[in-house]
């Protein structure tokens, strides 16, 4: 019964540590979750960034797992490549060593059960106060529990008998066996709770306490980060070739590295003792040496593991392409879809900027149909074949034009998904807008579509516009051009009151050119032209404007972002 009572008590003390990392990494997210987005979207292919980006994100959010996962999906949307990410995923593993920084100098030596009531007590003002760094509660807050958790840790390991852990005792005992056992319980254990952090947050209490040896904690620590590549697994499934790649290289480097220091374990063993006083042997009160180097075994492992591949991204990133091939090609288009990922380790604020590269990309295929156009209308009148020209330009508008619905509903529901979880108020507010912005995307393309109609309309009809109207067209279009490449260049930012007036001035050069334009349709059916194909000319000139005035309203809404 009295190892019942323990195990429980271990369970429950680790369940509050896993809340408590989960409360203030959410709480981190909401209270600067768009700067650590920013940070992400400023990695470059330098390996040493982005490397360090992963070293600090993950000691923000106290979590590899979730940047891990992070990573795979931003890979999978395309945000990152291979490359960047594998620097990133090597930072994390250096930013994962804090967790057992803290549990080594403030889990054994303060009394944490004494800063749990404070913590929670200040965690619960500030998220009750209305200010913008409220979120700020959720981290003391998660503190709170982190304290409280380690606590009941530490209160319960010593209660166990020694003949209860006897088996613990003689598996350590096996030599070289051992260190191999003690990678496979620990990779179990930290698959189960999803958690390195906990799992080593474990280690180091047992060890600290006399029930396992140093050289077994250690190889316990190898084994804990192999499991926690589980999350970037289970992110991949489903998903693009990129995003697999990305997972392997979480597990080939974590793996691998753990084969390398098995195979240097005891000289890393020595590195740890010479470079933390004290023996590693002593336990109880006194065991707050071994807390130090079983923290300091996991910095230096993860640090000799980053130096030591660092070098060599590039063709790790080749290696793992060679491993996982590309799918073979489909024929036929497949309908847009933008799925939510949500896990044990899920990070909400990290989702909208998915939702933003793919807005981005909606902005992009506006473009991409307003170039089309463009392009058809200067060329329309020298071609030999007009009638296939429009009617190319008609069916792919279409096409362009469903996958733009498609967007529209995939984007609302996921960004609606997004508003469901735990946000900050920044957060919340940039979605409205983001909301706000694809409808207007959408709606351009839905003209798009429709002056792509009144061109085919005109060569149907043989109501071709003249060279004269065509050159008169030319700057108009241009205009708008400029305007939509403004917006799409400061999509997923907040434009500044420079950028601002830019803008208003496009759309005030925008309106007096349409006036211009329409008047001079007006004054061709004066002088007796074709009153329908002057007719056709102005509502060309209206449907265009029209693009403008969505533009600038995009502008307006980005203003507001934050």
């Amino acid at each position: 019964m009295a190892i019942i009572n323990v195990l429980f008590g271990i369970a429950g003390g680790l369940c509050l540590f896993l809340y408590g990392m989960k409360v203030m990494s959410d709480g981190i997210q909401q209270a600067a979750g768009d700067r650590l987005q920013r940070a992400l979207n400023f990695m470059t292919g330098n390996r040493l960034i982005a490397t360090l980006t992963g070293l600090v994100v993950t000691a923000l959010i106290q979590s590899s797992s979730a940047v891990s996962v992070m990573m795979v999906s931003f890979v999978n949307a395309g945000l990152l490549t291979l490359t960047q990410a594998i620097g990133v995923i090597m930072g994390t593993n250096i930013g994962t060593t804090i967790t057992a920084w803290i549990v080594s100098l403030v889990g054994f030596s303060v009394n944490i059960s004494g800063l749990a009531l404070p913590a929670f007590g200040l965690g619960f003002l500030l998220s009750n106060l209305r200010w913008k760094f409220r979120s700020l509660g959720g981290v003391f807050m998660g503190f709170g529990f982190i304290f409280l958790g380690l606590q009941f840790i530490s209160d319960v390991v010593p209660a166990l008998k020694p003949e209860s852990l006897a088996f613990l005792r003689n598996l350590s005992t096996l030599g070289f066996l051992s260190t191999i056992i003690g990678i496979g319980i620990s990779t179990g254990i930290t698959l189960l709770m999803h958690s390195s952090a906990a799992s080593i947050t474990l280690i180091i209490t047992l060890a600290y306490n006399g029930v396992i040896p140093f050289p077994f904690a250690a190889s316990m620590i190898l084994g804990a980060n192999i499991g926690t590549t589980i999350d970037a697994i289970l992110a991949a499934i489903g998903s693009k070739t990129a995003a697999k790649r990305t997972a392997l290289v979480h597990v080939l480097f974590n793996v691998v590295g753990s084969v390398v220091a098995l195979a240097f374990f005891q000289p890393l063993l020595f590195l740890v003792d010479l470079l933390v006083p004290g023996s590693p042997a002593v336990s109880g009160d006194g065991g707050l040496s071994v807390a130090a180097h079983l923290a300091m075994f996991h910095t230096v492992f993860n640090l000799l593991c980053t130096l030591l591949f660092l070098p060599f991204t590039t063709q790790f990133a080749a290696l793992v392409t060679f491993l996982i091939k590309d799918r073979d090609p489909e024929t036929g288009r497949k309908p847009y879809r933008l799925e939510y990922r949500s896990s044990i380790n899920s990070t909400p604020e990290f989702n909208i900027v998915r939702a933003e590269k793919e807005i981005r990309d909606m902005a992009g295929l506006v473009s991409s149909m307003y170039a089309r156009f463009s392009e058809a209308l200067h060329t329309v009148r020298n071609t030999a074949d007009r009638e296939g020209l429009v009617n190319s330009l008609v069916d792919e508008m279409r096409e362009k034009e469903d996958i733009a619905d498609e967007m529209r509903e995939e984007l609302t529901r996921f960004l609606m998904e997004c508003s469901r979880r735990q946000l900050g108020a920044q957060s919340e507010q940039n979605i409205y807008h983001m909301l706000r912005i694809i409808a207007d995307l959408e709606d351009m393309t839905d003209d798009c579509y429709s002056v792509s109609l009144m061109l085919e309309r005109s060569v149907r009809k043989d109501l071709l516009f003249k060279e004269m109207e065509i050159e008169a067209l030319a700057p108009y279009i241009d205009l708008v051009e400029g305007f939509l490449s403004f917006v799409r260049g400061h999509l997923g930012q907040r434009i500044t009151s420079e950028q601002a007036v830019y803008a208003e001035a496009l759309e005030e050069q925008i309106d007096k050119s349409r006036d211009r334009l329409r008047k001079m349709g007006r004054k061709r059916i004066e002088a007796g032209e074709d009153v329908k194909r002057e007719l056709l000319f102005i509502d060309l000139v209206r449907r265009i404007e029209k693009l403008g005035d969505i533009c600038y309203n995009i502008s307006e809404a980005l203003q507001l972002m934050r």
